[in-house]
């Protein structure tokens, strides 16, 4: 599913497209090969035998003939971080907010899906410093702080912030005490020639027991194919402020070539660490940031 980003503001409500994009996937999983995800019975789990009998939902199994018991607010099967960079770089490009509002609305996807299956949930945003980071918890009313909280973010104007990419994936590492998922929003720009920081921080994650699911968000159509019209541009790094004036075409060939060794090695060292690497194109569809987390979650089983 895909939205306008530049209708948000006229809507005005992060969580109502949020639970509208998962609602959405719901229905359509019941129709596709990924049906046997657990989202339909999102208040309920599998009877297993030797338990007791008194918390079984014998409606359910009139309907469905199988036994389920009812479960409860404090009964988490997954406990999960989600990391949004929030640096300048993904403010661009400046249309429906860019790679920032895409991000924002799928992280608030992710969250709801999360809460529906009463696991627990938590928020991290960051740039240069952490900005934000809530309680990991799994109930309604932690759901509802994180919706304001992302609302909060969408609704912020770009400001000059550079990102610290590496030295943020230690601080989470060490900041997130129990083994976790953790989500990541970002488009990594940060010390591009050098990545061993970077991995070095994703390494810490993974040291630390955590699984990690890394959804490297792009404007595929400039900043990887550099589709640009030809004419003179003027191009302007949103983080250090720096200007550039010239032709996309005669650089094109060679921006080409170091965008795809950085996004080749990117995804070899995410592949070798055993990180999920998900290429997200900002002009894509949503449906897929949560069948790819649905596919991790079950890996995680």
């Amino acid at each position: 599913m895909k939205l306008d980003l530049g209708k948000v503001k006229d809507i005005g409500s992060i969580d109502f497209l949020a639970k509208q994009l998962v609602e959405g996937f719901v229905t359509g999983l019941h129709k596709s090969p990924y049906h046997g995800f657990s989202v339909e019975f999102a208040e309920h789990r599998l009877y297993n035998n030797g338990e007791s009998t008194r918390h079984i939902d014998w409606k359910v199994y009139a309907k469905t003939d199988k036994l389920f018991t009812k479960r409860y607010e404090e009964e988490t099967n997954l406990r999960c971080q989600i990391i949004i960079d929030n640096s300048s770089s993904m403010y661009y490009p400046e249309a429906n907010k860019g790679k920032i509002g895409f991000s924002i609305i799928a992280a608030g996807a992710i969250a709801y899906l999360l809460q529906r299956q009463r696991d627990a949930v938590g928020i991290c945003t960051f740039s240069d410093k952490i900005e934000l980071m809530t309680e990991i918890k799994s109930t309604s009313t932690h759901l509802n702080k994180i919706f304001t909280s992302l609302q909060e973010l969408f609704n912020q104007n770009q400001v000059s912030k550079s990102t610290q990419v590496a030295r943020i994936l230690h601080e989470v590492a060490e900041k997130t005490h129990r083994r976790s998922l953790i989500v990541i929003f970002s488009d990594m720009f940060d010390n591009a020639a050098d990545l061993d920081e970077i991995f070095s921080g994703l390494q810490h994650m993974k040291h630390n027991k955590h699984e990690v699911l890394l959804f490297h968000v792009t404007d595929k159509t400039t900043e990887y194919d550099f589709d640009f019209e030809d004419r003179p541009h003027e191009f302007i790094d949103l983080e250090s402020g720096e200007r550039l004036k010239l032709q996309p075409y005669e650089v094109k060939e060679h921006y080409q070539q170091k965008a795809e060794e950085f996004y080749k090695n990117l995804k070899l060292r995410c592949a070798q660490l055993r990180i999920d690497f998900i290429e997200v194109d900002i002009a894509g569809d949503y449906n897929e940031i949560l069948k790819a987390y649905l596919i991790k979650r079950a890996k995680m089983k």
